[in-house]
């Protein structure tokens, strides 16, 4: 039990270990748990639209792919041309320490070779994620998020993440939640109907 206490810990340091590429979009910031706890959300939508997928797998893809950042630090793509990072020694170490240690390494490293169908929704939901985080700062005019969606938009594997893509970046970040009741928004309440 003393192991998975750790492991629980060790998830929680997730919490508050910061997505390093936003410095470079110069505006935005989360956690590599709120992408995480987002990534799987669309990871379970992803799967549930696709009837060959095995939904339970797309979700453990997702919820550990980032998993070993709370060992290693979340290096982005400016990071990685100069710094190496010995991921698969934080994921043997962490595995080594727990009674599902070898599903978790082999969940990792299904999601590394990217070749299932499963660990390809997976990396459009890890996409999607980083696609809406942009379509959000868009609307808040960052002018750079544009550039770095058409990269985003290059690395997805699916058709139906690319469709979901196309959607995300037509729609209004705000429109899910001020739906234009003006009455609502001035007096705090629905107008009584007759």
């Amino acid at each position: 039990m003393k192991n998975l206490a750790n492991f629980l810990f060790e998830v929680g340091m997730l919490k508050r270990t910061p997505r390093s590429g936003f410095q470079f979009l110069g505006s935005g910031s989360e956690s590599v748990a709120e992408h995480i706890f987002r990534a799987a959300m669309i990871g379970y939508t992803l799967a549930r639209l696709d009837p060959q997928a095995e939904t339970e797998k797309v979700l453990r893809l997702c919820l550990f792919h980032d998993l070993p950042e709370a060992r290693t630090g979340d290096m982005n793509y400016v990071n990685k041309k100069y710094v190496a990072v010995d991921e698969q020694k934080a994921v043997d170490d962490l595995a080594a320490t727990l009674p599902f240690g070898d599903e978790y390494r082999a969940t990792v490293e299904e999601f590394v070779r990217n070749e299932s169908r499963e660990a390809h929704l997976a990396h459009d939901a890890d996409q999607l994620e980083m696609i809406l985080s942009l379509k959000e700062f868009r609307d808040l005019g960052n002018g750079y998020a544009e550039e770095w969606y058409s990269f985003a938009l290059q690395r997805l594997k699916t058709e139906t993440a690319r469709e979901l893509a196309a959607v995300i970046w037509s729609t209004d970040s705000s429109r899910w939640w001020f739906d234009n009741d003006g009455d609502w928004w001035v007096n705090g309440r629905k107008p009584r109907k007759d």
